[in-house]
């Protein structure tokens, strides 16, 4: 079954109850019943999410996301880390949202009734592009220019970048006497 999943039908803004037969089947092979189904919308400061065909599971004991269904209705994919994640845009590869994972599950909502996510992470702290060079080791204008066109780093003030002193001294091999 390919389909979101919540104990909780306060999470739901709209549900109406489950009419079919079907049951959700768990690791011990018990079989929960489908209460009702519904929709909700997960907003974040950049972009509102629709969550459609919520099955709202009475006796299951967290909410569950399918990805893949997240991913056709929203436009977005997920890229999973270690003990973090985030959802970015298909189109313009912005980070979007994110969780961390928390024993061994990716967590998104907090564990109240909510639907607020339960953090918000950036890939990085925005700053200027002179502190970004010398955090980059020095890197070129035309590579600094390539990780801003991708979404890779964020700047509050991008300007060509002026060949420091180091540049030169970091990029040799030998220095000439």
């Amino acid at each position: 079954m390919n389909q979101h999943i919540t104990p909780d039908l306060a999470t739901l803004s709209n549900s109406a109850p489950y009419l079919g037969n079907d049951h959700l089947h768990v690791g011990d092979g018990k079989g929960l019943s489908i209460s009702h189904i519904g929709h909700t919308m997960l907003r974040s400061p950049k972009r509102t999410f629709t969550l459609s065909n919520i099955l709202y599971v009475p006796h299951f004991t967290k909410p569950l996301l399918s990805v893949q269904k997240f991913y056709r209705d929203n436009n977005v994919y997920f890229e999973f880390h270690v003990s973090m994640f985030c959802v970015k845009d298909l189109t313009t590869k912005a980070v979007l949202l994110s969780g961390q994972s928390n024993d061994g599950l990716y967590v998104l909502f907090e564990s109240s009734t909510t639907t607020i996510p339960q953090t918000y992470w950036s890939p990085c702290i925005s700053v200027t592009a002179d502190l970004w060079h010398r955090r980059l080791s020095h890197l070129t204008s035309c590579i600094f220019n390539l990780l801003v066109s991708k979404n890779k780093i964020i700047c509050t003030f991008i300007r060509s970048l002026v060949q420091c002193q180091a540049y030169p001294l970091g990029k040799s091999s030998r220095l000439s006497l």
